[in-house]
């Protein structure tokens, strides 16, 4: 446990950036399973809609730290490659 008041303090902050990143990433997880389930159907107009939304989502949860560069690039070559071959 911590025993003085920054230690306590870095506490409570983790708490509450740990909140604010499971939204994020629950947020940019839900714009993927849109392209997703658009792909599945069989719909190309709505998957690169849903594929336009969900591209900002995505860089964004890199640039905020809470997803890594190379995930969110991984990520975004793979759903255009289904996309393309719609």
């Amino acid at each position: 446990m911590a025993n003085h008041s920054s230690a306590k303090k870095r506490i409570r902050r983790n708490d509450r950036r740990a909140v604010i990143n499971k939204n994020r990433v629950s947020r940019i997880r839900t714009f993927v399973k849109k392209v997703e389930a658009a792909i599945e159907a069989g719909d190309k107009a709505a998957a690169q809609a849903a594929f336009a939304q969900a591209m900002p989502e995505l860089h964004r949860g890199a640039s905020r730290g809470v997803m890594h560069r190379n995930t969110v690039s991984r990520k975004t070559s793979r759903l255009a490659a289904k996309i393309k071959a719609l």
